[in-house]
């Protein structure tokens, strides 16, 4: 049981960070988010929801050329401990997107395979004490993942895009990506704090295009209530903040892209003995993306998962 609620507290905020890339598009699909409880390992589906607006005037006004942006996912996803120290993690998500422009009356659709993530977690500190009768639990674990180029990448959506405007409407980017990513969760009895840095590290795909390199963090407090024997309910508060470089094609680059975004934060965490449903919203606290010509919306994550 230990156990159980140190990996639960370090990871139930996870993921915040990386939730909110500043698309919502194939570059932006490997959100991990709220973790089932588990000991050994876990697979289950989740689901992603985003929304986005592209192409707005140069203050911010709706143009013709505006285009309202939904991004959903649904993702099969799993983990497995080895040992005390590693764990492995995969995820496997299908995408339907959608592009409606009003001034057209034009709906595009776009449904397939996104790109698929694997990521290796090594725990580098798990420290235990106590203080006025409360147990201090605290834990860092540092993870290194690889993206790989499984979602298609259309050609013809950068040419589309006109240049300067985000190239963003595709399943995947069409390139092998790193992830970098270091946790540090601190816990007294049942309430903690979660702080989180990760990295996104893009390489040009074989259209010459280079999607921006991402860093951003976050910072997160939970509370764990018992509902019984092996039944919790575990809700989380928390802000997180991106930046993302601008993209290049052709070792140009693209100026309304990139850009920096905070989000607040919330979410629940449900567990009845080896099942899991978690919940997780986001919304735009403040945001400057592709010079003020990209407006983010809300998000919204749910996943169901069983341990074993």
């Amino acid at each position: 049981m230990k156990k159980i609620l140190i990996i639960a507290a370090l990871l139930l905020s996870y993921g915040s960070t990386i939730a909110c890339d500043i698309c919502g598009c194939g570059a932006g699909t490997y959100y991990v988010g709220l973790l089932p409880q588990f000991t050994k390992r876990f697979v289950g589906i989740r689901y992603q929801y985003s929304e986005i607006t592209t192409q707005l005037g140069p203050n911010g006004e709706r143009t013709t050329l505006t285009s309202d942006e939904r991004y959903r996912n649904m993702d099969i996803w799993g983990a497995w401990n080895i040992g005390d120290r590693f764990r492995v993690m995969a995820i496997l998500p299908y995408s339907f997107n959608e592009k409606y422009n009003a001034a057209s009356d034009e709906l595009r659709k776009k449904n397939g395979i996104g790109d698929i993530v694997v990521n290796g977690y090594y725990k580098i500190l798990e420290k235990t004490g106590s203080t006025d009768r409360k147990l201090i639990n605290q834990s860092l674990w540092a993870g290194v993942g690889i993206k790989f180029a499984t979602g298609k990448y259309d050609t013809f959506e950068r040419l589309n895009a006109q240049g300067n405007s985000p190239n963003i409407f595709q399943l995947g980017t069409g390139s092998t990506d790193i992830l970098l990513n270091a946790i540090y969760d601190i816990r007294i009895s049942d309430f903690g704090i979660n702080a989180n840095v990760s990295g996104k590290i893009n390489m040009e795909n074989s259209d010459d295009y280079h999607y921006g390199n991402k860093l951003s963090g976050n910072i997160s407090a939970y509370h764990k209530f018992s509902l019984g024997q092996d039944r919790r309910i575990s809700p989380t508060l928390g802000v997180a903040a991106e930046t993302q470089m601008k993209d290049k094609t052709m070792g140009f680059v693209v100026d309304e892209t990139g850009g920096k975004l905070v989000q607040g934060i919330v979410g629940v965490e449900l567990t009845l003995n080896k099942v899991s449903f978690g919940i997780n919203y986001q919304v735009p606290l403040a945001q400057k993306l592709a010079l003020g010509r990209m407006d983010a919306g809300n998000k919204a994550f749910a996943h169901l998962s069983f341990a074993f």
